[in-house]
């Protein structure tokens, strides 16, 4: 059982502490991960609670009195009653309201209070006060004419900008998931301090764990005595779905066990994150994709660069493109395996409320920094990316994923732990700037066969995996029923298809085959897949990804 002390100062209140006792800012809004659990300090070993409690408990305890305000509860004593008491007796109307601007106000009449109290040299209380979720009270998607927001925003902002009250010892703290999901004149206020809370690093998770370990042993037994190896594997997930799992594997007395854990962690992080990202798992390498040598060649030289953590010539991203059934999503399932890295697919991140889909982007951009080393990949990247004008009718939510992307995708201090992996049959139609060096710097184009002797190569690869094995010599039998152009989606479904024929009819796999090729016709029309061959090779970086006969197609 490992030894439980005091946990210290996390990285981001430290730096708040230091922002306030510079006298640099007096407001601050967190954001980011502020619904999580984490440890708080309190006594000599700490305890498990949530912002308010590690707020309360640890940095505002020196202060005289702490207030708070949602719209839920309405304003509420937290600390210092008897002290707060006082200027209540001061008023016509004791009664605190409920209400977002008579609360707004009532505070603000309270910090100037005791901002005139302190010039006067009178002795005056160090106030601070918490607004959780404050993206209620100032919402970012009010910013028409609204005269009750207007008026509750600016005294809010005033508790950072009036000399009266930011020269006096008040703090205000507000509390919101998203920054975009706050009022702009709030959010990018130059007067408060923005504070991002991320994800728990191992260490965090590791001080949780051991704290945790004396009421749950039979959860952790698998790990005992090696909490910092459990905390390293658990790293992206939050404190709360951490503390739900070993609570859970506890009451079923079971002990959470390492080959169970990769299972466990993508099932935690799906739930959390609501459908916004999906995990692909791969135990595949570049060895399972059919030819490209000098691609896989090229890869393989990064993954290696990466594995001896040589990060200057990694690239920021990748674009694959090519027609449709060329195998892109099956491609980094394999380059993910031959890395041993997380993938992390964005999924439906997109939403009808305004604010809402750029608060999901900021959800995700936290996992991914949290995570570490891991794969970005963004299928139908020309439809999910945005457009860098927004289109007519979408609020401008199109220019604002467009911009939210395009700033993380070219963050080079994401280099070497996040890599974006864009796939598009139309390349054509991402914007220019995010495929630029910088955010991509590697675009692989992946073809149909050309030939029928690959195709049929193509066929026997994709056969084995059910247990279909046509020999070289049917090749000259069936030869003139093999399409020339081929992809592995296509190769694929004529296999299964192939298999169900042999099964339900009798046939052996090779009549099987020649049955299926009889009446075989391409999934994709000739013209659209010379389309996307085309604009394929026109974005590939390097002509030696591109078969002669193919680049010689295109007029440079």
């Amino acid at each position: 059982m490992e030894k439980q002390t005091a946990p210290p100062l996390l990285p981001w209140a430290k730096e708040l502490v230091a922002l306030y006792e510079s006298g640099a800012n007096n407001q601050f809004v967190l954001y980011g991960n502020v619904n999580d659990r984490m440890l708080v300090p309190a006594g000599d070993q700490g305890a498990i609670g949530n912002l308010r409690d590690y707020l309360l408990k640890g940095l505002l305890a020196p202060f005289d009195v702490v207030l708070s305000y949602d719209m839920g509860n309405g304003i509420r004593v937290e600390k210092g009653g008897d002290v707060f008491a006082q200027w209540l007796k001061l008023r016509k109307t004791p009664e605190l309201p409920k209400a977002p601007q008579a609360a707004v106000e009532t505070l603000t009449h309270y910090f100037r209070y005791t901002g005139n109290l302190s010039r006067l040299g009178e002795k005056s209380p160090q106030v601070a006060c918490l607004l959780p979720a404050a993206e209620l009270i100032a919402p970012a998607r009010e910013m028409g004419f609204s005269y009750e927001t207007n008026t509750i925003v600016l005294l809010m902002r005033e508790w950072a900008n009036d000399s009266l009250i930011n020269t006096h010892a008040v703090a205000t703290f507000l509390l919101t998931e998203n920054l975009n999901d706050l009022h702009p004149l709030l959010a990018n206020n130059i007067h408060a301090g923005k504070i991002k809370i991320p994800l728990p690093d191992a260490d965090t998770i590791h001080q949780s764990l051991a704290f945790l370990q004396p009421r749950y042993t039979k959860a952790l037994e698998a790990y005992s005595g090696r909490l910092e190896l459990l905390s390293q594997q658990l790293v992206g997930a939050g404190l709360s779905a951490i503390e739900q799992l070993v609570k859970a594997s506890q009451y079923k007395r079971e002990a959470i066990q390492p080959e169970n854990l990769v299972a466990l962690k993508k099932r935690l992080l799906e739930q959390e994150y609501g459908g916004l990202i999906g995990f692909i798992e791969s135990k595949r390498t570049l060895d399972a994709l059919y030819g490209l040598e000098m691609i896989k060649a090229t890869l393989r030289q990064d993954v290696a660069l990466w594995a001896r953590n040589d990060l200057k010539a990694m690239p920021m991203g990748y674009l694959l493109c090519g027609p449709v059934g060329t195998g892109k999503t099956f491609f980094v399932e394999c380059l993910a395996g031959e890395a041993g890295v997380p993938v992390v697919k964005l999924k439906n991140f997109r939403d009808k409320w305004v604010g809402s889909t750029e608060g999901n982007l900021e959800k995700i951009f936290r996992l991914l920094h949290a995570l570490g080393r891991c794969i970005v990949f963004v299928d139908e990247a020309d439809q999910a990316l945005g457009r860098r004008d927004a289109a007519s009718g979408d609020s401008g939510i199109s220019g604002r994923v467009y911009s939210m992307i395009a700033e993380e995708m070219s963050n080079t201090n994401n280099r070497g732990k996040i890599i974006w992996i864009l796939a598009s049959s139309r390349p054509d139609l991402i914007e220019v700037d995010l495929k630029r060096p910088g955010r991509v710097d590697v675009k692989i184009p992946l073809f149909p066969t050309l030939t029928r002797k690959e195709g049929f190569a193509l066929i026997q690869a994709i056969a084995k995996r059910l247990d279909l094995n046509f020999s070289d010599a049917l090749f000259a039998i069936i030869e003139t029923l093999i399409p020339e152009m081929l992809t592995p989606g296509a190769a694929e479904a004529l296999c299964v298809k192939v298999y169900r024929v042999a099964k339900t009819q009798g046939l052996d796999p090779p009549q099987a085959l020649q049955a299926c090729l009889q009446n075989y016709q391409l999934p994709v029309p000739q013209d659209v897949m010379d389309f996307q061959i085309d604009l394929a090779v026109r974005e590939a970086t390097d002509l030696a990804f591109v078969p002669p006969q193919l680049a010689a197609r295109i007029k440079r």
